[in-house]
């Protein structure tokens, strides 16, 4: 149990594992029986990971965990990369759907003209 949890981790290190998986190069299967087998530091992983990728890789998660969890600038390059306008239509099309759903709600029942007795001395649309 021990050991799939150090794999995990070492997924977790190595996010580029993730492609070949998607790709249907490499199964996790796989790459955990090379890790049980081999290790994280054998050079099976050459193939995989380059080791100029893995020490990246460590130093930005050593700075992301100092710096905290997200910084003001990857926030303000999250809110420009947002695009309004999209935004915009979505909400007018839902409300156009709202429209649409509370015009099929309404009870048109006509209204009842309330009623006028007629007055005495008229007869028949006199």
């Amino acid at each position: 149990m021990e050991n799939k949890e150090a794999f995990k981790s070492f997924v977790k290190e190595n996010p580029k594992l993730v492609r070949f998986v998607k790709n249907g190069d490499m199964s996790w299967q796989k790459f955990y029986e090379m890790y049980d087998l081999y290790g994280a530091e054998h050079e099976v992983w050459n193939d995989y990971i380059p080791k100029a990728d893995s020490k990246k890789t460590e130093e930005a998660a050593s700075a992301g965990a100092a710096a905290g969890a997200l910084g003001i600038t990857e926030l303000v390059n999250m809110f420009k990369n947002v695009d309004l306008d999209s935004i915009q239509n979505g909400v007018n099309s839902i409300q156009r759907v709202l429209g649409v759903f509370q015009d099929f709600n309404k009870k048109d029942t006509p209204t009842k003209e309330t009623y006028k007795p007629r007055p005495i001395y008229k007869h028949f649309e006199d």
